[in-house]
């Protein structure tokens, strides 16, 4: 006889953000304030690594008076997925200045509300739009408490020598942060990297050697956006540091001890400049 076994699924009931909100914030008197991507930074990177900037995106004013009520509920969108946030704040609107396209409110944050939810609450929402402002009582219902981190969002951990494939802009937050994760895997490292141009594909290949750890290289790189090689300065000089600082993506190809031999590591770097073909249609220059 032959048995067959068959396994229904659960409907788990998402839990809606209105049951942690209703006791203390009253929808009518907040902001929605979703805050994306905007061509020099990521939300989640300036959240984790820089709060004093944080501060600045949401006293920011556009064109008009979007924070035009007494309350700013701020959500920063997720690299993984665009209708997944993670919770910036309650910031009190105190002042308004009118001049548009500055950082023209006065804010300051309410650590009484929902205070140790902030970097740690994970919020489900589909934005209707690509309008970033919206009025929360409109919204609120179609908004649910994904997870809660047990400890506040710190930026991406170190993911392996091997998985890194990453723009300039994504390792910016990372070094500023000096997250030892990071430095603690790459400083003792000698290794072959290339730079690819994600809209042109033109790759630049380098390597980190002599007492160059790959961390003070990716610590250069950030600093500059070239890291003083010809062909990626011609880069940035053409089309400026916001396009290099989100188009420009490193990855390691090889990576060994610093007890390695330059010469090993130099005779690789020349072997994958042959192999994608990075002098001949990319950016090295030799």
């Amino acid at each position: 006889m032959q048995l067959t076994m068959s396994r229904s699924l659960r409907y788990v009931e998402p839990i809606p953000l209105r049951s942690l909100t209703a006791t203390i914030l009253d929808p009518t008197k907040c902001k929605l304030h979703c805050a994306m991507f905007n061509q020099e930074a990521h939300p989640m990177d300036v959240l984790a690594g820089d709060w004093d900037e944080w501060v600045v995106w949401n006293r920011w004013r556009g064109a008009t008076d979007h924070f035009n009520r007494q309350f700013v509920f701020s959500l920063a969108q997720t690299h993984e997925n665009p209708a997944v946030w993670l919770f910036g704040g309650v910031f009190e609107v105190l002042g308004r200045d009118p001049t548009p396209h500055a950082p023209s409110y006065d804010v300051r944050l309410r650590s009484d509300l929902l205070g140790p939810y902030i970097k740690r609450l994970q919020v489900g929402f589909r934005m209707p739009g690509r309008n970033a402002r919206l009025n929360m009582e409109t919204h609120v219902d179609f908004m649910t408490v994904n997870s809660v981190l047990p400890e506040p969002y710190s930026g991406e951990p170190f993911p392996g020598h091997d998985r890194i494939n990453h723009s300039f802009a994504e390792i910016q937050a990372v070094v500023r942060q000096n997250r030892p994760d990071w430095r603690d895997a790459l400083q003792h490292m000698k290794g072959v990297y290339v730079i690819h141009d994600q809209l042109t594909g033109e790759p630049y290949v380098g390597a980190a050697y002599g007492d160059t750890g790959i961390w003070q290289r990716l610590c250069e790189y950030c600093a500059t956006l070239h890291g003083d090689n010809k062909g990626l300065m011609e880069l940035v000089a053409q089309e400026g540091s916001e396009y290099a600082a989100v188009n420009l993506r490193f990855a390691l190809l090889e990576f060994w001890s610093m007890r390695t031999d330059d010469s090993h590591v130099l005779a690789r770097e020349s072997y994958w400049k042959s192999v994608l073909l990075s002098r001949t249609h990319g950016r090295n220059r030799n």
